[in-house]
């Protein structure tokens, strides 16, 4: 008898971070499946591209979730962040998506001193659908109420350089 494979894990709709799908021992890239509903389209009946932001910006949540094993909420708490400012974007389609369609976001981190770069690949299938790219900054609050940038802490980066636990 064939050992049974477990189901993907489908994040349904794509303002939600999903639970990590699928690792491979790298912790600095994680692949989360996401359903295209109905609302994430464009009359066309494809993917309106403002939501591939929300996508990218719910997979970069998904990252260090999977990263750490705390919500983004915890991680701010507990690392007393005020977030993680998105400074740059950008994003290239190739392929469209459509409403029903399941596609795999693989996404990928390096980083700097305060900052970080996640790189993440929307596929459909064997199709390369879109790309997108971030910066962002890890933001702190000063007694002020000014924010500032921080850098990141060292046991976040070293959970990062951590191989995955099996699953």
């Amino acid at each position: 008898m064939a050992p049974e494979q477990a189901a993907p894990v489908v994040a349904t709709g794509t303002a939600e971070p999903a639970p990590m799908a699928a690792r491979d021992g790298r912790m600095n890239r994680n692949v989360r499946i996401v359903r295209i509903q109905w609302g994430d389209c464009d009359p066309a009946g494809i993917v309106f591209n403002p939501r591939y932001f929300e996508i990218f910006d719910a997979s970069t949540a998904a990252l260090f979730e999977a990263a750490l094993g705390i919500t983004k909420r915890e991680m701010l708490e507990k690392y007393n962040s005020a977030g993680i400012a998105l400074v740059r974007t950008a994003a290239t389609f190739h392929k469209p998506v459509r409403f029903g369609d399941d596609v795999s976001v693989e996404s990928v981190i390096s980083f700097s001193r305060s900052s970080f770069n996640v790189e993440h690949r929307v596929r459909l299938r064997d199709h390369l659908c879109a790309e997108g790219a971030e910066t962002r900054v890890w933001i702190v609050r000063e007694a002020t109420g000014a924010l500032k940038s921080s850098p990141i802490p060292p046991d976040v980066m070293e959970k990062f350089r951590m191989p995955s636990p099996i699953n």
